[in-house]
């Protein structure tokens, strides 16, 4: 039986710039997690599909087109209506700081500004799923 960490990293939005999320995809793929890479460009709702379909235990949301107040809270939104508050939910990008506490008063795990880690972002979800697993 397959135990591994099941990933979605999502751009959702019009930011067209995915190198980072790419690199975060292949830093948790290497570190023995499943990723599924949503590409360019995903609704809200194609993200928790995704997530749904693929029955993942987090969500990455690589955001920086400054769109993130409006698009985590809807993400947040349908995952509390399609019973699914259990999956962990980060956000990386340029998310200013009172965004980010914001952020995580409506359930947002984790956000990652610049300069972050990959090593910080591989521990974080390893310890925060193996608690919520």
């Amino acid at each position: 039986m397959d135990h591994r960490i099941r990933v979605l990293v999502a751009k959702p939005g019009l930011d067209g710039h995915d190198r980072g999320a790419k690199v975060i995809a292949r830093a948790l793929r290497d570190a023995g997690m499943e990723v599924v890479y949503t590409g360019l460009r995903q609704t809200p709702e194609m993200i928790v599909n995704a997530a749904l379909q693929e029955d993942v235990q987090v969500i990455g949301l690589s955001i920086l087109s400054g769109a993130h107040n409006a698009i985590v809270p809807r993400v947040m939104e349908l995952l509390k209506e399609k019973q699914m508050s259990d999956v962990l939910v980060i956000v990386g990008g340029i998310v200013p700081d009172e965004d980010a506490a914001q952020l995580k008063r409506i359930g947002v795990a984790q956000v990652y500004q610049p300069g972050a880690t990959l090593d910080s972002i591989v521990n974080f979800i390893r310890s925060s799923v193996k608690q919520t697993a």
